[in-house]
């Protein structure tokens, strides 16, 4: 009985790990190689910016230097927040999707981003975040929703969707002489059935 917390500890950290996407633990570098040809003052990739010790949120005037790759060295005083660029909002830095998931999944998926090019911050400009599965596959919500009401007695709307053995049983049976297609029909649109493949609706 005294090992039973200890095995029960070591299966849980063993399903864990294996619950974990595989990922590079250091994000790539920043993009700053279009700084040659480009205005650097404009952009934050092109600028190394001197953050003081600082409130997260408060607005500064900061000293920055162009970089070795623009056309010339230079200072010059930009205003920015106070953050760290993990702390930056959504629409200033991008995600790479994450595939190959159930979008029902409770769980975080870890992806790398990465903030746009004009933003200033703190830190490195790639970073790893935990999201939900997002991804979608081409699946359209209105052509399932056309597909269930028209010709769901043969099952088109679950052979769209990729669940092939219950769209033959759908076909065979003549959706259910009905009761199965107009349940169909209800589940397709509250979004209870989706993409077999856990996809996203389009």
């Amino acid at each position: 009985m005294i090992y039973a917390p200890l095995l029960l500890t070591i299966y849980f950290v063993v399903c864990s790990t294996n619950d974990l996407v595989k990922i590079d633990e250091k994000p790539p570098r920043d993009e700053d190689s279009f700084c040659g040809k480009a205005d650097c003052s404009l952009y934050g990739s092109c600028l190394d910016c001197k953050f003081p010790e600082c409130d997260y949120g408060a607005i500064l005037t900061l000293n920055c230097t162009t970089k070795r790759q623009c056309a010339g060295q230079y200072t010059l005083q930009k205003e920015a927040k106070c953050r760290y660029c993990w702390q930056t909002d959504i629409a200033e830095h991008h995600c790479a999707p994450v595939r190959n998931c159930s979008t029902l999944a409770t769980r975080l998926f870890r992806t790398t981003c990465q903030v746009h090019q004009w933003v200033i911050c703190k830190g490195r400009r790639a970073f790893h975040k935990n999201v939900r599965c997002n991804w979608s596959s081409g699946y359209s919500w209105w052509k399932a929703m056309f597909l269930s009401v028209t010709l769901g007695g043969f099952g088109a709307d679950r052979f769209y969707l990729g669940m092939w053995k219950s769209a033959i049983g759908k076909l065979f049976s003549f959706g259910g002489l009905g009761i199965w297609t107009f349940v169909d029909v209800v589940l397709i649109g509250v979004g209870y059935i989706g993409p077999a493949d856990g996809s996203l609706y389009i």
